[in-house]
C-alpha cells in the first residue's frame, strides 16, 4: 500500500505518491476534494496569493488532475493507489500569509501525521475537530492570532509528539487533559495569556522540552514533573510558593537528564533548593527576579567554580533580583570572567564589589529593602 504526502505552500501544491498507480486518467479521490474545499473556504479570501494553487481552485474541474488541460489549477496530477484511498500524511502552510478561521474545517484526514500552520494570521478558536487527526504526531499553530482556550480535545491525540501553540492570544487555563498526551515530547505554549494554575504533568513520561513562559500562570510549580525533561522554562509568570524538593521530586535522580531550568521573573520564595546543584547534567539555572531569601548554598558555588568530572558545572547561574543575604561563597571569589555566566546583582549581599564580574551591572538593595531580607 502506498502513501500520499501533501505539502501546501503559498505558491505550490504537490502530491507525492508511492505505490501501484492506476492509469493516466485517474482522478483525485472525492474525499480529498471535499477536504480541499473546506480548507479553501476557511481562508480569508484576501489572504490568498493570486496565481497560487489554492486561489485557482473552483472545483468545477479536478483540482489536481488538470496537468494538460487549458485551465490551470496546480499543475500537478494526483494519482490514486489501487485501493482508491489516498493517504495525506503532511500538510504544511507555515509562513504563507493566510488568514481566517479554522472552525468550519472538519479535518477529515485520517492519515495526517504533520499539520503546520505556523506564522500566519489565522484567528478565532482552535477547533475541537483537530481531535479527528488521530495519527497526528506534530501540530504547529505557533505565531498566529488564535484566541479562546486550549481545547481539551487536544488531549485525545494519542500519537502527538510535538505541540506548538506559542505566540498567540490563548486564554484560560492549561487543560488537565494534556496529561493524556502520553507520546508528547515537546510542549511549547509560551507567549500567550494563559492563567490559573498548572496541571500535574507527571504522566507525560516522554516529555523532554517544556516552555510555558510569558503567560500569567499562578500557584505553585507542579507537584511532579516528568523525569525525562531536559529543558524547563516557566519564566515571566506569577508562580509562587517554594521550590521544596517535593515540587521537583522526579528530577532529583542522579540519572536526571535535565540541563536547563528557567524560573526567572516569578513570585517564588523561600530558600534556594540545594538539591538543584546535585543534578548531574544541570548546567543552566536562572532564578532571577523572585523573592528567594537566605544565603547562596555552597553547593551552587562549587558547581559553578570547581570543575568536577562527575557532574556538569554551571555555565549559567543567574540569581540576581532576589533577597539573598550574607557573604559571597568562597569558591565564587576565584571565578574568572568568561568561565561562567554568573549574576548576583540586586540582592542583600555584603562585600559584593565591582571587582567581581558577577557583582557588576547593578547595586545591592538599599538599607530599606534590607528589612525584607
Amino acid at each position: 500500500m502506498g502513501s500520499l504526502k501533501l505539502i501546501l505552500s503559498s505558491l505550490v501544491l504537490v502530491f507525492v505518491i508511492a505505490g501501484v498507480l492506476i492509469g493516466a486518467e485517474s482522478k483525485t479521490y472525492w474525499g480529498d476534494i471535499e477536504v480541499l474545499k473546506e480548507l479553501k473556504n476557511g481562508f480569508d479570501p484576501g489572504s490568498l496569493n493570486p496565481g497560487s494553487c489554492v486561489s485557482s481552485w473552483d472545483f468545477t474541474i479536478d483540482p489536481c488532475d488538470n496537468l494538460f488541460g487549458e485551465k490551470f489549477t496546480c499543475g500537478f496530477r494526483c494519482d490514486l493507489v489501487v485501493s482508491g484511498i489516498s493517504r495525506i500524511t503532511e500538510l504544511g502552510l507555515d509562513q504563507a500569509g493566510y488568514a481566517g478561521s479554522l472552525s468550519s474545517i472538519s479535518w477529515n484526514l485520517p492519515y495526517l501525521e504533520t499539520l503546520d500552520l505556523s506564522s500566519n494570521f489565522f484567528s478565532g478558536a482552535i477547533p475541537d475537530s483537530l481531535s479527528n487527526l488521530t495519527r497526528l504526531r506534530r501540530l504547529g499553530l505557533s505565531r498566529n492570532l488564535f484566541t479562546g482556550e486550549i481545547p481539551s480535545s487536544i488531549g485525545s491525540l494519542p500519537n502527538l509528539e510535538e505541540l506548538y501553540l506559542d505566540n498567540n492570544n490563548l486564554q484560560g487555563t492549561m487543560p488537565a487533559s494534556l496529561n493524556g498526551l502520553v507520546s508528547l515530547k515537546r510542549l511549547e505554549i509560551q507567549s500567550n495569556k494563559l492563567n490559573g494554575t498548572l496541571p500535574d504533568l507527571g504522566s507525560l513520561r516522554n516529555l523532554y522540552y517544556l516552555d510555558i513562559s510569558d503567560n500569567a500562570i499562578v500557584g505553585e510549580p507542579p507537584a511532579t514533573l516528568p523525569s525525562s525533561l531536559i529543558q524547563i522554562s516557566m519564566r515571566n509568570n506569577s508562580l509562587g510558593g517554594t521550590l521544596i524538593p517535593e515540587s521537583f521530586i522526579n528530577l532529583m535522580s542522579l540519572q536526571s537528564e535535565l540541563i536547563a531550568i528557567d524560573l526567572s521573573n516569578n513570585e517564588l520564595q523561600g530558600l534556594l533548593p540545594s538539591f538543584m546543584a546535585l543534578m548531574p547534567k544541570l548546567s543552566a539555572l536562572s532564578l532571577e527576579n523572585n523573592k528567594f531569601t537566605g544565603m547562596i548554598p555552597t553547593q551552587y558555588a562549587l558547581k559553578a567554580a570547581v570543575p568536577d568530572s562527575g557532574i556538569s558545572p554551571f555555565a549559567r547561574l543567574l540569581l540576581g533580583g532576589n533577597y539573598l543575604f550574607g557573604p559571597i561563597p568562597d569558591p565564587l571569589r576565584f571565578l574568572k570572567p568568561g568561565s561562567a555566566n554568573v549574576r548576583l546583582v540586586d540582592n542583600c549581599l555584603y562585600r559584593c564589589p565591582d571587582a567581581f564580574f558577577f557583582c557588576q551591572g547593578g547595586d545591592q538593595k538599599s538599607l530599606t529593602e534590607y528589612l525584607f531580607c
